[in-house]
């Protein structure tokens, strides 16, 4: 069973200096909000990070994620790769932390739709139209569904997404200048 850690409690750590904390979320959740003194590690490349990490090993590690569902894998992952130290999750995420009234940088922005879920969003949008253009007797729009499908599993596996690089350059996901 991983272990946790309220934010109240992990703001305690951080500022004593006895343990670091990871954001596990993707980097485009980061660049949105954040708690000041967190790392960026996604969990995605959690593994080969934890490998070279240069962290004090008497230091507690806390993992932290948008509402602790990454958080707890990361923790998973973390002792999976028998990291030696003292492994939390913070209860709740960034979320909860925002919850107990401590700070964040960014989140002016936070109504803005992350940018991994607007992938889902207009791929989800996509494969249902045109699987409806392929029940109405236009059977190539099958096969356009299939080919995003590849996509969508090229992109899973090789971490480069041409929608998401597309999504990005829109204007609702321009950061002010």
């Amino acid at each position: 069973m991983t272990a946790s850690v309220s934010p109240k409690d992990a703001a305690l750590w951080l500022a004593s200096g006895e343990a670091v904390l990871v954001d596990v979320r993707e980097p485009d959740e980061f660049r949105a909000e954040h708690i000041a003194c967190a790392a960026s590690i996604p969990l995605s490349s959690l593994d080969h990070a934890l490998a070279g990490a240069q962290i004090p090993a008497d230091r507690k590690m806390i993992f932290q994620c948008l509402k602790g569902a990454r958080g707890e894998a990361a923790c998973r992952t973390a002792e999976a790769a028998g990291a030696g130290r003292a492994v939390y999750n913070l209860e709740g995420g960034i979320a909860a932390w925002k919850e107990a009234g401590l700070p964040v940088v960014g989140g002016a922005r936070s109504a803005a739709i992350p940018l991994f879920r607007q992938v889902q969003i207009a791929v989800g949008i996509l494969i249902a139209a045109l699987v409806a253009l392929g029940f109405s007797g236009l059977t190539a729009a099958f096969a356009l569904a299939g080919v995003i499908g590849i996509m969508l599993a090229f992109a899973g596996t090789t971490g480069w997404c041409g929608m998401a690089m597309l999504l990005a350059r829109m204007p609702w996901n321009r950061q002010p200048a």
